[in-house]
C-alpha cells in the first residue's frame, strides 16, 4: 500500500479536526475486539480519530503502527492521546443497467386509428 504524500496527509488532517474520536482503546490495549471496531469505523467513515486511555508514550507510538498495519491503513497523525486513522473506501462497481421496458400501449388501441 502507497503512503500518503504531505499534501493528501495535510488534507486529511484538516478533515480530521473537526471529527469527534468514535473509538476509545482502554487499559486492555488493542484486542480483536478493538480492531474488529475499528474495521467497522474504517468501512463507514474512512476517516476516524480513536482515543487510548493508557499513559505509556510509547506503547501509543506503537498502537498506531500496529491497527495500521493490522488494517491496512494509513496514519494521518498522533497528537498526545490521539490517533488519527485512515483507509480509503474501495472503488464502487459501476451500477447495472436498468432494465428496458416495453412501450406502453393504451388497451384501446383500435380506437385511435
Amino acid at each position: 500500500m502507497n503512503d500518503l504524500t504531505p499534501a493528501e496527509r495535510r488534507a486529511l488532517r484538516a478533515r480530521a479536526h473537526h471529527l469527534h474520536p468514535v473509538i476509545m482503546i482502554g487499559e486492555a490495549g488493542l484486542t480483536p475486539a478493538v480492531l474488529r471496531e475499528i474495521d467497522l469505523a474504517l468501512k463507514s467513515h474512512e476517516l476516524i480519530k480513536i482515543r487510548v486511555l493508557g499513559d505509556d508514550r510509547g506503547q501509543r507510538k506503537s498502537m498506531i503502527g500496529d491497527i495500521c498495519s493490522a488494517l491496512a491503513a494509513h496514519p494521518v497523525q498522533r497528537v498526545g492521546k490521539i490517533l488519527v486513522v485512515f483507509r480509503q473506501h474501495p472503488e464502487p462497481a459501476a451500477p447495472p443497467a436498468p432494465p428496458r421496458r416495453k412501450k406502453h400501449r393504451p388497451k384501446r388501441r383500435f380506437q385511435n386509428q
